[in-house]
């Protein structure tokens, strides 16, 4: 087995790289994993981020989203439709932009910290 030097899951998260290596691509496609690294053979079967990263985005960009649509609506005066346009242009926009990090770093926080389904024995 080949030793690999640690590597931050901030950094291949955000960089949407292999969690043992850093370097291979994690992603085949938009949100879909490959089936192992390219670089480093690491199996990407047991990796299953789930719900979490859309909670987060949830609550993340749909607070900015509701915060932005009030001030152009009640600070800027504009009207409903373009408050509403701005505000959803926004959310759709943030949401395409941080998801895929976000998947990809809990992936690897997933792999740094040996993450597995609970157990009651060993």
């Amino acid at each position: 087995m080949s030793y690999y030097p640690p590597v931050s899951p901030y950094a291949a998260g955000l960089g949407c790289k292999c969690p043992r290596c850093g370097q291979g691509p994690l992603f085949d496609g938009y949100l879909k994993l490959r089936k192992e690294c390219e670089q480093c053979q690491l199996d990407y079967a047991k990796a299953d981020s789930g719900d979490g990263p859309a909670v987060f985005v949830i609550f993340i960009v749909g607070f900015a989203a509701v915060a932005m649509a009030f001030v152009a609506r009640y600070v800027l005066y504009a009207p409903i439709g373009v408050a509403l346009f701005i505000s959803m242009t926004f959310a759709i926009g943030s949401i395409l932009l941080i998801i895929r990090p976000l998947k990809a770093t809990m992936i690897a926080l997933q792999y740094a910290n040996k993450a597995s389904e609970g157990r009651l024995e060993e």
